[in-house]
């Protein structure tokens, strides 16, 4: 598949981005605090289950045209001819980190490294605004997720296990950040 990544500009139509961000939930992280840092072990969940979350540039399109031409904010698409299978959402964070807010690679088109592409695009992102790493946060259900961001390099910065029990169908999630150092 030959993909090619490009920033978002105003000639692209957001409603006509639709990438499938759903993914399997079939284990969860299990974090814990050890002498060398945070780590995890990876327990089944049964029975399995399909989750997604909804995409919040999909409801407000207005939502992607406030990173364009912004020098702290980005889009980058990934495109496999003229259709997007991947897109990540850039922004400064307050602490001078580059944050990732959002990677998504379509259902289909995954296994082909489109998000090793994305995250390499984010690395030049961040570099050129001297931002001294990425950081993201991600959910310990999203366990293939998580393998990703630590093949990438990523290491655990942290957890939160109260983060999503405002919400009743996420309670039981533990949200997990990490961070890229440069």
């Amino acid at each position: 598949m030959d993909i090619q990544i490009r920033e978002m500009t105003d000639r692209d139509h957001p409603e006509h981005i639709q990438i499938d961000g759903s993914f399997t939930v079939d284990s969860e992280l299990v974090l814990s605090v050890t002498d060398q840092g945070i780590g995890y072990t990876v327990k089944p969940v049964v029975p399995s289950y399909q989750k997604s979350y909804p995409d919040e540039a999909d409801q407000d399109s207005g939502n992607l045209s406030e990173y364009i031409g912004r020098p702290d904010r980005a889009v980058y698409l990934a495109l496999a001819g003229d259709r997007a299978v991947g897109r990540i959402m850039l922004a400064k964070n307050w602490n001078g980190y580059a944050y990732i807010e959002d990677l998504r690679v379509d259902r289909n088109a995954r296994r082909h490294g489109i998000g090793r592409k994305l995250i390499e695009q984010a690395v030049l992102w961040a570099k050129t605004g001297h931002a001294p790493g990425l950081m993201l946060e991600t959910q310990s259900n999203n366990v293939r997720a998580c393998q990703f961001y630590e093949s990438c390099g990523f290491v655990i910065g942290g957890f939160d296990s109260y983060l999503y029990r405002g919400f009743k169908e996420h309670a039981q999630e533990t949200a997990v950040f990490w961070y890229l150092l440069f």
